[in-house]
């Protein structure tokens, strides 16, 4: 499904490459973890050692340095190959930014984190924690820019309500934004109205249009149960299963492209959901193997599978809405929703109210499409990529 690939060189070999003087004689801590790659797959710390800048702070996202981590709590360390400190932004309690004591030997800040396109993922919500608390201090933020892997042209989903605020939802986007890192911390500097200094290194050579297996860069998990592109497509959507007792597939190969219960009828679901633009919708069965959310480790699980056929033109969010619709009017003994997760998840609470009442799901997705053409317009100031021409 790739295209022609595209030369794309991320923010990090723009710095070293072109911008040096940005962090040159400057004590700098980093914001990454296993995806702050350069365009070969090496690691940013390398890099940045390499070209000698001095390094005296690590700050890591939700997972950790590594990625490989799915806690709720995760605490400070030290690097063993350099020995610098490791500081955690996703801690038990209010530590989510760097406190004054984490920035003390630090004159700027670079961010460097691969963010996948949907709204629920953290990695956006510690940036800009790291941006107000860099401000605090006077100490500069720079975001070092990296490709949206599915695409910064198609906006989909609910735009957030800010009264459902949260880690995984801080800025008024729809779940699917189709935008980069970068380009949603400049958006969220103005909403969020943040002081500070922010750069943004862009990534050379990037378009719109261009998804992560068009761009030439090495795909490496974003999180643990991140496995491919693929997941990432459906994530936009598939995420609001999170907040419901069936499983997305965690603990398997294929997290984020199906669904499972002990309960579900997948050829029954799949009748009532229909024929879906962009994708085909398989029954199968997962056995989840040490599930990290806990959701039936070690059972045969009947599952529905989806399996692309033509990503430009399929809605993630408008699918799993009509799937949760679905299992509902199917399953309605048996499926759980936890409301408040789902309502952070889908950023509002009509989502949910609509699956509980049983509602034709036609008119919210239409008013969905209306909320994401107008997101398009007032994010236009924001980009940094220059939108495709009609």
């Amino acid at each position: 499904m790739a295209g022609a690939q595209e030369s794309v060189r991320p923010g990090i070999d723009v710095l070293i490459d072109d911008s040096l003087h940005l962090v040159r004689n400057r004590r700098v801590g980093l914001l990454t973890n296993q995806t702050g790659v350069d365009a070969h797959g090496v690691d940013d710390v390398t890099r940045l050692l390499g070209a000698g800048v001095r390094l005296t702070a690590i700050f890591s996202p939700e997972h950790g340095f590594r990625g490989q981590l799915d806690q709720e709590n995760i605490g400070n360390g030290r690097d063993s190959a350099t020995g610098i400190p490791i500081y955690s932004l996703y801690r038990a309690g209010d530590v989510r930014g760097p406190t004054p004591e984490m920035l003390a030997a630090v004159d700027v800040v670079l961010v460097d984190l691969q963010d996948i396109g949907g709204r629920p993922y953290t990695y956006v919500s510690t940036a800009l924690r790291a941006l107000e608390a860099a401000a605090t201090q006077g100490v500069p933020l720079i975001v070092l820019d990296r490709p949206n892997p599915i695409g910064g042209v198609a906006v989909q989903g609910p735009v957030l309500d800010t009264a459902f605020r949260s880690t995984v939802g801080m800025l008024p986007v729809p779940l699917r934004h189709g935008m980069t890192l970068g380009e949603l911390v400049g958006f969220g500097r103005f909403v969020l109205g943040l002081g500070g200094s922010l750069t943004v290194v862009p990534a050379a050579g990037w378009r719109r249009p261009t998804w992560f297996d068009a761009t030439g860069l090495p795909w490496v998990r974003p999180s643990p149960n991140m496995p491919s592109l693929e997941s990432a497509t459906h994530y936009p959507g598939l995420v609001l299963f999170e907040a419901t007792n069936l499983s997305v597939g965690r603990g398997t190969p294929i997290a984020f492209q199906v669904i499972g219960a002990p309960w579900l009828d997948p050829r029954a679901v799949v009748r009532r959901v229909g024929d879906v633009i962009g994708v085909a919708l398989r029954d199968t069965v997962i056995v989840p193997a040490n599930p990290t959310d806990a959701k039936y480790p070690g059972a045969a699980l009947p599952a529905i599978r989806l399996e692309l056929l033509d990503r430009e033109r399929y809605d993630p969010v408008a699918l799993a809405f009509r799937l949760l619709v679905a299992v509902r009017a199917e399953h309605g003994d048996s499926l759980r929703i936890t409301a408040r997760r789902l309502d952070q998840l889908a950023g509002t609470d009509v989502l949910r109210r609509s699956i509980e009442e049983g509602a034709d799901p036609a008119p919210l997705l239409a008013r969905w499409t209306a909320q994401a053409e107008a997101f398009r317009t007032a994010r236009l100031r924001f980009l940094l990529y220059p939108p495709e021409l009609p």
